[in-house]
Formats: structure tokens, sequence, C-alpha cells
């Protein structure tokens, strides 16, 4: 049994291998976005083409999107949320890191990928790619109680 590389932990036979061959449609934005992963370990191409709205088709590079998915090493998908995109919707958004080892560098793809429905079926329709959200200084005045949980106050512990 080939566990499928979306980290489901299902078999790849039960999970995303008969949505990538055309055997059942996804049920909902994840799912897509989960068959998606797969195709691109599997360089299943034509996949991936089909499962992107016709309306943002234009300019795929289908030779070296797959030339990119075969040269890549795979090493999981992690769905950090979803917003939407279940079995009664139309939209959705899911968040994800793709992370992959690309000539011998560790990478990681995080991305926001869109999702809508049209006539029964889920595509993706576009990618947004998620920064890093900037750190958030604290200000602590003299009087206040120390960060490290002393019950001091800063002045008399930390911030001698």
């Amino acid at each position: 049994m080939t566990i499928c590389p979306c980290g489901s932990g299902n078999s790849y036979s039960d999970c995303c291998e008969p949505i990538i061959t055309g055997g059942q449609p996804a049920q909902t934005a994840e799912q897509l976005m989960r068959a998606r992963y797969s195709a691109y370990v599997f360089a299943e191409m034509d996949f991936i083409f089909e499962s992107t709205h016709p309306e943002q088709r234009l300019g795929y590079d289908h030779a070296g999107t797959k030339e990119w998915a075969e040269t890549a090493e795979w090493q999981g998908l992690e769905i950090i949320s979803t917003n939407k995109g279940g079995v009664g919707d139309s939209v959705g958004e899911v968040e994800f890191i793709a992370r992959f080892t690309e000539k011998g560098a560790g990478r990681e793809h995080h991305e926001a990928g869109l999702f809508k429905r049209q006539d029964g079926s889920w595509y993706f329709t576009e990618g947004k790619m998620v920064r890093q959200k900037p750190l958030s200084v604290t200000r602590i005045g003299r009087n206040d109680p120390c960060l490290c949980g002393s019950s001091m106050k800063y002045k008399k512990c930390c911030g001698k």
C-alpha cells in the first residue's frame, strides 16, 4: 500500500488517485488542493492543467511545469487553514505549505490557494504567496510585571 503524499495518512488509491484519474470529483477545495499536491509528486500534469480554472490556463507551461515537478524531491504538504470550500460552498481558500528539495536546497512554498466550484467541479483559480508576519514588539514599562514570570517588577528583575 502506498501512502498518499498529500499527508492524509490514507492510501493513495483511496485518497487522491481517484480524483487525479477522474474516477471521482473532489468534494471540497481542500480535497482538490491535496490532489493537486499529489499530482505534482507524481508529475500528473494533465490533472494540474484540467483542475486549473479555464480562465487561468492562458500561458500554462506544460513542459516546464512537468520538468520542475519531476526534478523536485517532494517532502510533504501541510494544510494551515481552510476558509469555506466545503461541500455546499462555491468558493474556498486553502492556506498550505508545500515542502520540497530543489537542487539540494530545501524549499517551502507557502500559499493561500483560491478555489471556485463551477458546474459541480472545484477548480484552482489563483494562489497568493503568504508572507511571514512582522514581529510585534511589546513595550514594557519599568513598573510592569516582569515577562519572565518572577512576579517582580521589571525594573527589579530582568530590567536591571
